[in-house]
């Protein structure tokens, strides 16, 4: 009975061998750190390789990777359904309004989903390595790491609806966005910590033009955005054209995942609209803003936190779906 005891409590520290808030987070299902330990234990490896190449082939890599796991997890959840191309019943969820034409990455989602075939066929879905690939992301360009709850099958079909219905909007409310948070079991701890996301990558000019030009359709600008920045980006985001012109979400430090994303927000110098009412229109969000921004390390055990929390949104395991072969289509 002691001996017994005695390796309870082994498994137990190893299991806690995590920061304590990740150590009482329940991965729900059958998900679990090590899922591929024994079926395909390079399984990570090869991820953080090839993740690696491609940011350093193009740091906004990162940033885009990350964009895809948000944007898979929030229709049908962390299923891979984003992934899939249109084919005869299949209408692709890159067709939808926050995924055209912006979405990017899934090249090297395909070059991952390669290498894990060649290692170990039929065994590491494209849900897992999507998720691998976005807690990657955040580590090589200086963000925290975390143990990530693997064991996900991928979707056999998509939802350009849920898609089109279900992801927040640059120009969304601070109430349409937590609400959208909250129909994924999220809250406003999980918004804040998450759209720290947006300390890396990118944003077209068509995602916050009505800010430089007619918010409220009273043809002026937002109250809320800084007006030395808005003058900033009048030249390349002007009222018409442009639409696909690039600017960097935080102006601080773009390539750097840190907390300064939320010091832009004080300074009134959020780039989107989604991100400068988390300071502008909640009291709750704001605290929190403020929290991080002067707290990176807290910032930064609450995104590990609040990542591991979504990856477990509805996730599919056992027969309820399938290991794709091909992420861009369901086996045949």
């Amino acid at each position: 009975m002691m001996a017994r005891f005695s390796g309870f409590l082994i498994v137990l520290a190893l299991v806690c061998f995590l920061p304590l808030r990740l150590c009482n987070q329940s991965y729900g299902g059958k998900l679990y750190p090590g899922f591929y330990d024994h079926s395909c234990p390079k399984a990570e490896e090869i991820v953080r390789s090839i993740v690696a190449k491609a940011v350093a082939r193009e740091t906004r890599m990162a940033a885009s990777l990350m964009r895809l796991h948000f944007h898979d997890c929030f229709v049908q959840g962390c299923d891979g359904s984003v992934l899939l191309d249109s084919s005869g019943r299949i209408t692709s969820e890159k067709n939808s309004n926050p995924n055209r034409r912006s979405a990017r990455g899934f090249e090297v989602v395909d070059e991952i989903k390669a290498a894990l075939e060649k290692e170990c066929p039929n065994t590491v879905s494209c849900a897992d390595a999507l998720t691998l690939a976005a807690r990657d992301s955040s580590v090589l360009t200086g963000g925290p790491t975390w143990k990530v709850p693997l064991g996900r099958r991928d979707s056999r079909g998509a939802s350009l609806s849920g898609s089109n219905n279900n992801i927040p909007a640059p120009n969304n409310t601070f109430q349409t966005i937590l609400s959208k948070f909250n129909r994924q079991g999220l809250d406003t701890t999980d918004l804040v910590a998450l759209s720290g996301s947006h300390t890396i990558g990118f944003s077209r000019c068509t995602s916050f033009r009505q800010r430089l030009y007619n918010q409220s359709g009273n043809a002026r600008p937002d109250s809320t955005l800084d007006q030395s920045f808005a003058a900033s980006l009048r030249p390349r985001c002007p009222r018409s054209g442009g639409d696909q012109n690039l600017f960097v979400l935080d102006i601080i430090s773009a390539a750097k995942f840190d907390n300064s994303y939320f010091k832009n927000l004080i300074d009134n110098k959020g780039l989107l609209n989604s991100d400068q009412v988390l300071f502008s229109s909640s009291q709750q969000a704001r605290e929190l803003v403020k929290k991080y921004a002067e707290d990176q390390e807290e910032f930064f055990e609450q995104f590990a936190e609040s990542m591991v929390k979504m990856g477990n949104i509805s996730p599919l395991t056992g027969s309820n779906g399938e290991i794709r072969k091909n992420c861009r289509k369901i086996n045949s």
